[in-house]
């Protein structure tokens, strides 16, 4: 066994692709070793702007040998005696002679078999073309050319290292020789850095001012961020994002704290974190009192000796930076969210959907049929409806998309609109992504949920549904947002705001109504079951309520969260049991079968009697107890599983006298009615075994 290493020294590499290329060289290097047989100990990637690497435990000298046997056609001759075409064919295939095929007999006949032993091959000797390969099959977003051959890579390659313990492997790598010499830092170490052994790698790199591991200059920038701030009695905002891009670009990160002018507070927080975040790749700072602080840090790639010099420099650009943002939100102040209505109507949403302004008349349109279930002040919705889509057009959101509704927030308080308008701006576009805040007021939720029923309807309607893993409208994002908020509101059903939809396009929509409108229920329920899946809610669980309730999605997580707890009760399985053969009774004698109702003086068994009494006095308690929740209600339900298991022990239902057959199937279906009121619980029986 030994160690393997490999280096790739590239010139700066995108941010996107640093982890991404190196997590993929490894998992490829992985699946390599795996398709040669050869065994290995732990694998480890690394990466950074100017390499990519790999480093091997305790690779196998050699593939490990394999028998490989082949079946190939049926045993014939042709009538001379001698080998069919077939069997030649099939020996030229394996590279042997007819006469070292072997034959095997099984019940079913015999067949020609190749059985080959491949030889074993020093690994060493593989690593080159393995290599190789993985590095043509990385996922490159976009090749970059250089020289003057057919070198492509995702940057200019510059020098390559290939160790199999301490010996040299030596061959062409994207137009360089392997050796053992690797680079330091750009600055601080620019000359050679010699690599004896494959273990030394890391060591010999940070000795020359090379974090090489991904994840450990990760974990390094987010300590020395959070320690930096915590000095000044501050709190760092480090989103995910922004620590994976400051990662990507560093190979010997070093936090240094910066001031701005206190002037720049007057600016809404967030258009400030915007700027750090986005030009400068700075993080922002907060204080005690959660107030945006004054400052900021940068993360540099140095180790200056004159750090006041660094400080000052990033301080200057900052200013620049944050000075934008100020002119941008004074000039739109001055111009007023509600001047850019007309303009609305010279901005396409969607060329067959329409501008901006046909989108806010539409939202305006679904807004109104919300309006009595979520009780909305039809002033608030027309002036919501009106504005929605108004901070699009200002100087802020062109230069940060992503401060699309808050800035409208911000731009309705300034303007004297309501605090319930304001709110609504900011709250349309939530929730952004499936673990994100839902809007909290009722206003936000009918101009979240009408914005997204409007691009939803009109897009599936003009045939740009999400096909395979392409989504470029994230209408699957907008399906589950729709559902996630239908989920908390008890009196707005998914068939009323998709049929509001529908009214809102009129007759600009040629596609039938109702087909579009079953397709789209079906769609959104299809990922409100992925979001339920990623709870770790099972399937059959949500498809048992699905089958009984499909409409008010508020209802469904009631049901929901009542059958996650009886799942978990010793009842479950008996009554899940018993649903199941009810529904298999009753489907087996659904064909040519009239609908009866039950007649008690038909009855002949006890167990008939006992068991239409307890259905009686059920149906009587969950029509007159309105307050029974569904957990109540299946308690309720265990408490007939034992009658019902004594009908079917004492009673033939399927018996030849069709009367009491038809009124014994009328009892049945009863008892069905009763248990699909909350759910079909026979979806249940995998569940509860």
């Amino acid at each position: 066994m030994n160690d393997f290493l490999f280096e790739l020294g590239v010139e700066e590499l995108p941010v996107a692709a640093v982890h991404e290329l190196s997590e993929a060289l490894l998992e490829r290097f992985r699946a390599a070793l795996a398709e040669a047989n050869i065994t290995h100990g732990s694998l480890k990637s690394f990466g950074s702007p100017r390499r990519l690497a790999l480093l091997a435990r305790d690779v196998a000298a050699a593939q490990a040998s394999q028998v490989k046997s082949r079946r190939g056609p049926a045993v014939a001759q042709d009538v001379q005696g001698q080998p069919s075409p077939a069997v030649l064919g099939f020996a030229k295939s394996c590279g042997v002679d007819v006469s070292e095929l072997q034959i095997e007999t099984t019940d079913k006949g015999s067949w020609w078999t190749s059985t080959i032993r491949t030889s074993e091959i020093a690994t060493p000797t593989l690593l080159p073309g393995m290599i190789q390969k993985i590095l043509a099959d990385l996922p490159i977003r976009k090749l970059m050319r250089w020289g003057a051959g057919d070198l492509a890579f995702s940057r200019p390659v510059h020098w390559a290292v290939m160790l199999w313990g301490s010996e040299c492997i030596e061959t062409d790598i994207l137009g360089v020789v392997s050796g053992r010499t690797s680079y330091g830092h750009r600055f601080h170490h620019p000359g050679a850095v010699e690599i004896a052994t494959p273990d030394a790698y890391e060591a010999k790199l940070l000795a020359a001012y090379v974090v090489a591991d991904f994840q450990q200059r990760h974990t390094m920038i987010r300590e020395q961020i959070t320690q930096l701030a915590a000095s000044q009695q501050l709190n760092a905002v480090i989103p995910d994002d922004l620590l994976a891009e400051v990662t990507a670009i560093v190979e010997w990160p070093r936090a240094l704290l910066a001031d701005f002018d206190p002037k720049f507070l007057e600016v809404p927080a967030e258009a400030l974190i915007a700027a750090m975040q986005i030009h400068q790749k700075s993080f922002a700072l907060y204080t005690q009192q959660d107030k945006i602080a004054p400052h900021f840090i940068a993360v540099a790639n140095i180790d200056s000796t004159d750090k006041t010099q660094v400080k000052k420099g990033n301080e200057k650009v900052m200013h620049a930076r944050l000075s934008d943002a100020a002119f941008f939100y004074q000039k739109d102040k001055a111009h007023g969210l509600a001047a850019q209505i007309p303009a609305l109507k010279q901005v396409v949403f969607q060329t067959q959907l329409g501008s901006l302004a046909d989108k806010a008349e539409r939202i305006g349109k679904i807004m109104m049929a919300l309006q009595a279930p979520l009780q909305i002040d039809a002033q608030e919705l027309s002036r919501a409806s009106a504005l929605s889509k108004c901070d699009l057009l200002t100087g802020m959101v062109g230069e940060f998309p992503e401060l699309q509704g808050i800035m409208g927030y911000y731009y309705a308080q300034h303007a004297g609109e309501t605090p319930a308008v304001a709110l609504a701006l900011q709250e349309q576009y939530l929730p952004r992504f499936a673990q994100d805040d839902l809007p909290t007021s009722p206003l936000g939720h009918a101009l979240s949920l009408a914005d997204r029923l409007d691009t939803l309807y009109g897009l599936f309607a003009i045939g740009q549904k999400p096909t395979g893993v392409k989504d470029p409208f994230k209408l699957r994002r907008h399906a589950l947002a729709i559902a996630r908020i239908l989920l908390g509101l008890p009196d707005l059903s998914l068939q009323a705001c998709l049929q509001a939809a529908a009214d809102a396009y009129g007759g600009q929509i040629e596609r039938p109504a109702p087909e579009l409108l079953s397709e789209l229920q079906t769609f959104i329920l299809e990922r409100l079951q992925s979001y339920y899946q990623n709870q770790q809610v099972p399937i059959e669980l949500f498809q048992a309520v699905r089958a009984c309730q499909s409409d008010c999605l508020f209802d469904m997580a009631q049901r929901i969260t009542a059958l996650l707890g009886f799942i978990q009760m010793p009842e479950a399985q008996a009554l899940s049991a018993m649903a199941k053969r009810v529904n298999n009774v009753l489907t087996q004698a659904a064909q040519n079968r009239e609908l009866y109702e039950v007649n008690p003086d038909t009855f002949v068994e006890e167990s008939e009697r006992v068991l239409w009494a307890a259905i009686e006095q059920t149906q009587q308690r969950f029509k007159t107890e309105a307050t029974l929740d569904y957990a109540e209600k299946l308690q309720i339900l265990v408490a007939i599983q034992s009658k019902l298991a004594t009908f079917f022990d004492q009673v033939m239902v399927m018996d030849p006298d069709l009367k009491l057959q038809n009124n014994r199937l009328a009892l049945l279906t009863r008892l069905q009615g009763l248990l699909i009121s909350i759910a079909d619980l026979s979806h249940l029986a995998s569940l509860t075994k």
